[in-house]
């Protein structure tokens, strides 16, 4: 089981104790009435009387920070072709998402991206360029990651991108930097489905480009698949009863519950191989090395623990970090 899937599980069985049945309307995750930072707090979930309060971000604790990071010596920006580019054009093109709640949301009020993917694309620009700000982002979905790569139009993708040996053949990895599971999200009031055995049968939305086909295939050969682009048309397809379940990392199922209280429920335990989410770089790239070292430095000093904190961890009511996974596994 993932570091993460540890921690969440554990959570569960207080957090459920602590508040019985209001809490098993988001069963599984240990959210202590969690929402969307831009969704109104004390939104009433369906099915229940009962107002839950949005938890936000601490955008302030998140941009001190952030603004807080390291910044690399000279020699060390030297002894890195991929990273002397970078610092010449004095700006890190990072392919990333804006619509991941935990991992990388775009704030319309700010216009600044937050989250745990994209605090790290952030750490990473300070880092080798000595400023934040200095990113150029470009949306990428699980079909685009290793062409925006292939193509020269980014230098580096953050998007939960689980590292796998096909995506190896034409695109390198740093990492990983995060561990996950696949997990089944259904409506809250559906109760048919209770674990991967329920899923013979069903209609099951993935994410095309992602590991979670191959995974439900494996696991569940009988279900019927219906691959969708993106996380926001397969969640479309479930609320409108056009498939019975979706299966994808936990940590998206995560934030979707955390933006939509009372409105899902998860079926059962995660399940399937051991997810690692890596850093995507051009093939061959000495990039890979350079960023391992900044990771490595960022995990030593405490920064990773507390953006996790900070944007899963405080929104989860999840105490205690995960200890990362050893780089280059």
């Amino acid at each position: 089981m993932s570091n993460l899937s540890n921690s969440l599980n554990v959570s569960r069985r207080g957090f459920l104790a602590a508040t019985g049945a209001t809490a098993a309307a988001i069963a599984g995750l240990g959210l202590a009435g969690c929402s969307d930072t831009n969704a109104p707090a004390g939104s009433t979930g369906a099915g229940s009387d009962t107002k839950v309060q949005a938890v936000a971000m601490d955008t302030k604790a998140y941009d001190e920070l952030i603004a807080s990071g390291a910044v690399a010596d000279a020699s060390a920006i030297a002894g890195s072709t991929w990273a002397s580019a970078v610092a010449e054009a004095g700006t890190l093109r990072v392919g990333g998402v804006q619509t991941s709640l935990l991992f990388s949301q775009l704030n319309e009020e700010d216009n600044v991206l937050r989250g745990f993917d994209a605090g790290l694309s952030q750490l990473l620009a300070r880092y080798i360029v000595g400023d934040e700000t200095k990113i150029d982002n470009t949306q990428v979905t699980s079909d685009t990651r290793e062409s925006v790569l292939q193509n020269d139009q980014v230098d580096v993708v953050f998007a939960t991108y689980s590292i796998t040996d096909d995506r190896k053949k034409v695109i390198s990895f740093a990492g990983p930097y995060y561990t996950t599971q696949q997990s089944i999200l259904t409506m809250a009031d559906k109760k048919d489905i209770k674990g991967v055995d329920d899923l013979a049968g069903k209609t099951v939305a993935v994410q095309s480009g992602s590991t979670g086909p191959q995974i439900v295939a494996d696991v569940a050969p009988d279900a019927t698949l219906q691959e969708f682009k993106t996380d926001e048309e397969a969640r479309k397809a479930l609320e409108q009863g056009r498939v019975d379940a979706y299966v994808i990392d936990t940590t998206m199922q995560m934030g979707s519950m955390v933006r939509n209280p009372n409105k899902y429920r998860l079926a059962g335990d995660p399940f399937g191989p051991e997810d690692q989410y890596g850093i995507g770089l051009p093939k061959d790239s000495d990039g890979v090395q350079f960023v391992n070292d900044f990771l490595q430095k960022i995990e030593d000093d405490g920064t990773w623990a507390n953006l996790w904190k900070i944007c899963i961890g405080d929104r989860a009511d999840i105490a205690d970090a995960p200890n990362p996974p050893a780089l280059g596994a």
